[in-house]
């Protein structure tokens, strides 16, 4: 197998467990509809390595994107939610971009919670790789 083109983290440091000890965050309120979209935050939102890097706001710190970008938004959404003192938010930082997420997600109709990740995850690469250079 060919060693990759480009290594966005280095494995020395991806940190397995929580850089921080956290206390549940907030729920999310669910806007009709909307708990593919909310279950797959929180799947996101407590998985400890994306979390301790979007808690850094390393990303956006250096993030050069025009418009859109989906790691700016995690990391809004992520900082509110383990950050807040309310039991639950509105996750507007992620409702908001739902179609430049997926063209075909709308707000109020179901959809596959799979899915949503799947463009979630492709939109956070994509992301990330355009604040590389070559």
């Amino acid at each position: 197998m060919a060693p990759p083109q480009r290594i966005l983290f280095p494995p020395e440091k991806i940190c397995m467990d929580w850089q921080q000890r956290q206390r549940a965050g907030a729920g999310l309120h669910n806007l009709g509809n909307m708990c593919f979209l909310n279950s797959i935050l929180q799947c996101l939102t407590y998985t400890p390595p994306l979390a301790n890097y979007l808690l850094s706001r390393e990303h956006s710190q250096s993030c050069h994107q025009q418009g859109f970008c989906m790691m700016c938004r995690m990391e809004d959404h992520v900082n509110k939610v383990l950050h807040s003192s309310n039991s639950a938010i509105h996750p507007w930082a992620v409702i908001s971009v739902l179609t430049r997420i997926g063209e075909h997600f709308q707000l109020g109709m179901q959809e596959d919670a799979h899915e949503f990740l799947r463009y979630t995850v492709d939109a956070m690469q994509r992301a990330c790789l355009s604040g590389t250079s070559e």
